[in-house]
């Protein structure tokens, strides 16, 4: 008989599905609680015993009357959904104007009521959370639909950061029944969970929730890890002994004999942690399949804890971390240590208490109304607030996001943004600090501090010594960013290399764009085409009659089947017509023309910045049109993260999308950061945005962009 898997303890689940079949009974008389939600109801009086539960029931009732006759595709009752995700988010300890928004999530979205109903019945926050969760329509927003519904969402939590709760409750509950879908349905949505929702809940301390999605995404994403992974959980749960339980009595003990009152809980590692650390150590030792959790009454006491453990058991000193005296950037709270017996057995210990223990779990869902004013020994010297509801890392990112208007640069940037779990905190002369990532320089901070105006920065000072611009701070650093006088100072285009926040990434390269260099401006006019050694593009001939073509013709070491190039249709005869290597036109790019010279009628797209200068300098500009064919060659760069494999998962992408790879090359590695460029054949130009959103979706890349001169690296 297969042994069960220890869980820790947790309420009894709820049967949804008799639940649902009872909502479609009816609504409750409306002097009593719905049965239904009697199970909402006792895990929200459980953390707010004086909560007002008439709301709970008035949202209820709106929702189950309006999803009736809905099913989900597990063929359970839809209500069933809003109620799980409510229940997930009361037994977090969320108030109860959050689960009356959770209650009515979806109400906007796939029934007739609409938000000013909502709004009329249950008030401005209520339709508030609502309307951030309602996705945006994919009939009006296309492929768009989706990083459009995540910005939209981020710039609601900003005002109110229990949207978000209720979108990681929501999701959390659709992985659960996620096995109804098909799997590359599955595998798409553990993706964007992986890149996108796991970060947020970490960054927002939801551990609970955090731990959970890990769990549900490895084991669609990694499904034979995930088995050995289980089966070594197995293998553990079916020893006779426990050597972490009896290091745990052991730790009662001690304590009791010191007169240290605390509750000593053994904390089972989620199927992620285990494995991370068998990748970590190799083979596991038993008490490396969970934690010891002591939990105490006041802040004192963890450190009262912490000194008997270590006076009287032997103390693992390179285990030893105070989250206490300098908490994590998400609100999480504890000491850190480990234990060691004789027998080699070492056991890891959380020592925190019971408010700590409930922040770290819940993070901003236990926290009160965001509504309510900060006060002002909320506010930072710099006027930025500390109130965790609005950390300094979602003030960054609504920031950066205002200058990415594109979606797919809004979505990349966002998957790369979150990749960074770390941040650090610096300090200004003045004692104002500035919240960065890890590996952040001083360009990130110049931009952090001074916006657009520090493209005049000329250098930095960091702990009172001189430092270059590309030097990588620290925790705890002072830094004094020294700033030129001369107006026209400009930013060099190196500092994309030392760049690593959005802001100051989206501000560079948005001023080199606007400035081009001279040299750059001499070959855009001329129409002249970036070289492409391995692409082997011979130059493009006029047709014989009728209006001119340009063909991108395909290299000899490509493959030899007939191709359907992509042409350019322009009205003057006898025209030679090539298509600018600095913007890569495709179809269906919106494209102008400019007469060079030569009667050469060079291409670029509308968008590029050569446009404004050939004008400027008087080139006349020709009426472009595509031809019917469609196929089109074009150099996509794709930057990542260093990782075995990505190579190839890189190029089989491409594959799938039944793209040609013309020619390819990998840069070395720069921290950990790889560029890889590729020239593409496709059979149809209209497949380049799925075809940049498939690289994307790789794990470890996170921008894919079209080729540029001079492109910066990253």
């Amino acid at each position: 008989m297969t042994p069960a898997v220890p869980r820790r303890k947790a309420r009894a689940r709820i049967d949804l599905r008799r639940l649902g079949r009872a909502a479609l009974l009816g609504p409750a008389a409306r002097d009593r609680l719905p049965d239904a939600i009697g199970h909402v109801a006792e895990a929200h009086r459980a953390h707010h015993p004086d909560a007002d539960l008439e709301p709970l029931r008035r949202a209820y009732v709106l929702a189950e009357s309006s999803h009736r006759g809905q099913m989900r595709k597990s063929g359970e009752p839809y209500i069933t959904h809003p109620l799980a995700v409510t229940l997930i988010l009361a037994e977090l300890g969320a108030e109860t104007t959050t689960l009356t928004a959770s209650l009515l999530h979806d109400t906007v979205e796939d029934t007739d009521v609409t938000l000013d109903q909502v709004g009329e019945e249950f008030g401005a926050e209520v339709r508030f959370l609502v309307d951030g969760v309602t996705k945006l329509e994919k009939v009006e927003y296309g492929s768009a639909a989706e990083p459009e519904t995540f910005r939209k969402m981020l710039v609601a939590t900003g005002n109110d950061v229990r949207v978000m709760s209720i979108k990681l409750a929501d999701r959390l509950h659709n992985m659960r029944t996620l096995g109804v879908m098909r799997p590359e349905k599955q595998a798409r949505i553990a993706k964007v969970t992986r890149d996108v929702l796991i970060p947020l809940a970490e960054r927002l301390g939801v551990q609970a929730l955090k731990t959970e999605l890990e769990d549900l995404v490895f084991a669609i994403l990694h499904p034979e890890e995930y088995t050995r992974t289980r089966e070594l959980i197995l293998d553990n749960a079916a020893l006779a002994e426990d050597p972490l339980a009896e290091i745990a009595d052991e730790v009662r003990a001690v304590l009791r004999e010191a007169d240290v009152s605390a509750e000593v809980l053994i904390r089972p590692r989620h199927f992620v942690s285990v494995h991370r650390a068998s990748r970590k150590r190799g083979t596991l030792r038993p008490t490396d399949f969970g934690r010891l959790l002591v939990l105490v009454n006041e802040d004192a006491d963890c450190y009262a804890v912490l000194g008997e453990l270590h006076t009287c058991m032997t103390p693992v000193v390179a285990e030893f971390k105070d989250f206490i005296a300098v908490p994590k950037f998400n609100l999480y709270q504890s000491l850190h240590t480990a234990v060691a017996r004789g027998d080699g057995q070492v056991a890891e210990v959380l020592i925190r208490t019971h408010q700590m223990h409930k922040a770290a779990e819940a993070g901003v869902v236990a926290l009160g109304n965001p509504y309510a004013p900060p006060a002002e020994e909320q506010t930072g010297a710099d006027g930025e607030r500390v109130d965790p509801t609005r950390p300094g890392w979602l003030s960054r990112l609504l920031h950066w996001q205002e200058s990415a208007p594109d979606p797919d640069t809004f979505w990349s940037t966002l998957r790369a943004d979150l990749a960074q779990d770390r941040e650090i905190t610096v300090f200004r002369p003045d004692g104002a600090t500035i919240g960065l990532p890890d590996g952040a320089t001083c360009v990130d901070a110049a931009y952090a501090q001074y916006g657009e105006d520090a493209h005049a920065c000329i250098g930095a000072r960091v702990n009172g010594r001189l430092a270059t611009l590309s030097t990588v701070l620290r925790d705890g650093d002072a830094v004094q960013l020294l700033m030129g006088q001369d107006p026209a100072s400009e930013p060099s285009r190196q500092w994309l290399e030392h760049a690593r926040t959005p802001a100051a990434r989206i501000a560079i390269q948005r001023w080199l764009s606007a400035h081009p260099a001279p040299a750059e401006h001499e070959a855009r006019a001329d129409g002249e085409e970036k070289a492409q050694p391995a692409a082997g593009t011979p130059a493009p001939r006029p047709a014989a009659d009728g209006p001119a073509r340009a063909e991108r013709a395909a290299p000899a070491d490509a493959d030899d089947r007939p191709a359907r190039r992509a042409t350019t249709v322009v009205d003057l005869p006898d025209a030679t017509v090539r298509l600018a290597g600095c913007c890569t036109p495709v179809p269906p790019d919106e494209a102008t023309g400019f007469l060079v010279r030569g009667g050469v009628v060079t291409v670029h797209r509308v968008e590029c910045s050569a446009v404004a200068h050939m004008k400027a300098a008087g080139r006349s500009e020709v009426l472009v049109r595509w031809g019917d064919a469609t196929e089109a060659r074009v150099t996509l760069v794709a930057e990542s993260f260093g990782r075995p494999h990505l190579l190839a998962d890189l190029t089989e992408a491409i594959a799938v999308e039944d793209v040609a790879i013309v020619s390819a090359t990998v840069e070395s590695p720069n921290q950990q950061r790889v560029r890889h460029t590729y020239t593409l054949r496709m059979p149809d130009s209209s497949r380049l945005p799925a075809l940049m959103r498939a690289m994307r979706d790789v794990p470890g890349v996170y921008d894919v962009r079209r080729a540029q001169p001079h492109a910066p690296t990253a």
